[in-house]
């Protein structure tokens, strides 16, 4: 028999005939054999299906869990390394390092989960990682000690789908000449914000209620007068930001965008400013201008600072006895300006906190429900990180016999939240927000006085 005729293929037909031929049990086993058959070709259709299946995306799921962050010191005793623990690669990303202590990333892919995301212990070196979710793409920063004098680099780890950041130890001179060719990535630039800017129409209820209401109200008892302070100013330059910004710069033109909406769309509210160019105002005059110009509500606008780049966000006080130790050290700070009388208004004691509440609990109240506004529209609208509404002893609220807060925008010395409160965008971002809150509180107010 020729060899070759063996080497046929296995079709139902050849396997049928020999099996006939060859076995008494034929007739149980054709049978047997053709559902086997069957049963894998069925299995083979399948596999196939499911992989056309997935091929045109309508039964994948091509999520990147991202899982957890570690560092480790690494093993040559250079530096470190920080791991991001990933279910798939990446389908690219971008390293940055616009600063010493400030490395950033992003990462591109069609749909990245960070649910349940496990983040390190942190130490004095690596002391935060923060994650912005973007459009199409997650932002990452990386916050380091100031002491801690690395260059960085990433890189896709070979042996698994995980991203690595190398931080080798430099020299500072070497830090300086590396970071100096980045420019730090705003990430709120990228979150596409656009209800952020509206400052027209109030969240609720509806406007055309508001403006029936509103209409029904002019003319009665009305609040007609805001006073805007910009704190800080001539030879007080307030707190020194990051690369040398000074506070007193950025909260005047944020205060600047604030009177520009209320004289656009409040026509009917008169805004008055302690100063509008950089010069210094005593403290006690910032709060007889307000009183003289009888104010329906004093804001005082702030930026503020920390040892620490990490601390971000933006908090709300109204006068009263300071309930935390950081709300005292912001009182400390905002006090302790230059002043011929800065002993005398440094030291507020409790009891004049405690006579001042009695004698103006109205004002207090009217104060921490203005606030609780201000860091609604913070927190919602304005996608601020909210650090809460809290009670000082401002000297500068003490002045003013009328309603009042003080606003701390945020902080100078953190290096992303410093781009946002330096560009155009984030202090329109703060000012429609601040805008809004008084507005809501405007048509609330003369409301209930009707």
């Amino acid at each position: 028999m020729d060899p070759k005729r063996l080497s046929y293929s296995l079709s139902e037909s050849h396997l049928s005939t020999s099996l006939f031929r060859i076995s008494p049990l034929r007739g149980f086993l054709l049978p047997l054999l053709l559902a086997v058959i069957f049963l894998f070709g069925n299995v083979s259709l399948q596999a196939d299906t499911s992989s056309f299946e997935r091929s045109i995306g309508g039964f994948s799921d091509d999520t990147l869990h991202l899982e957890r962050i570690s560092f480790v010191p690494r093993s040559d005793g250079m530096g470190y390394v920080i791991r991001f623990h990933q279910s798939a690669r990446l389908d690219s990303f971008s390293l940055i390092q616009p600063a010493s202590d400030l490395i950033q990333l992003e990462f591109f892919h069609s749909n990245i989960d960070t649910l349940g995301i496990q983040f390190p212990t942190y130490n004095e070196d690596v002391q935060e990682v923060r994650l912005y979710k973007l459009e199409n793409s997650y932002g990452v920063d990386i916050y380091l000690g100031q002491q801690l004098q690395v260059i960085s680099n990433a890189y896709p780890d070979m042996k698994s789908k995980d991203i690595l950041v190398a931080l080798t130890y430099s020299a500072t001179r070497e830090v300086e000449l590396f970071t100096q060719q980045f420019l730090a990535r705003n990430w709120y630039l990228s979150l596409n914000l656009d209800n952020s800017l509206e400052i027209i129409a109030p969240t609720s209820p509806s406007q055309a209620n508001l403006d029936q209401e509103y209409e029904q109200v002019k003319g009665k008892l009305r609040f007609d007068t805001v006073i805007i302070d910009p704190g800080h100013g001539g030879d007080d330059p307030g707190n020194i930001g990051y690369r040398n910004i000074e506070e007193k710069s950025v909260v005047l033109s944020i205060s600047k965008k604030l009177g520009s909406y209320i004289e656009e769309y409040l026509p009917d509210v008169k805004v008055i400013y302690t100063r509008e160019t950089d010069r210094y105002v005593d403290l006690e005059e910032r709060g007889s201008i307000a009183n003289r110009a009888e104010g329906d509500l004093f804001i005082s606008i702030h930026a503020d600072g920390w040892t620490s780049s990490s601390v971000y966000g933006s908090s709300v006080f109204f006068l009263g006895l300071h309930r935390s130790d950081a709300a005292f050290e912001v009182m400390k700070r905002e006090n302790s300006v230059f002043t011929a009388h800065s002993e005398e208004l440094f030291n507020l004691t409790e009891e004049d906190l405690l006579i001042y509440e009695l004698a103006h609990s109205g004002y207090i109240a009217t104060s921490e429900r203005i606030a609780y506004m201000i860091e609604d529209q913070f927190r919602t609208r304005a996608n601020r990180k909210s650090r809460g509404v809290k009670q000082a002893g401002f000297v500068v609220l003490y002045q003013a016999s009328m309603p009042a807060v003080l606003i701390e925008t945020g902080f100078l010395s953190n290096p992303a939240e410093q781009r946002f409160l330096t560009s155009d965008y984030g202090q329109s971002i703060i000012a429609s927000a601040i805008f809004r809150a008084i507005r809501d509180y405007k048509i609330e107010y003369e409301k209930n006085q009707n």
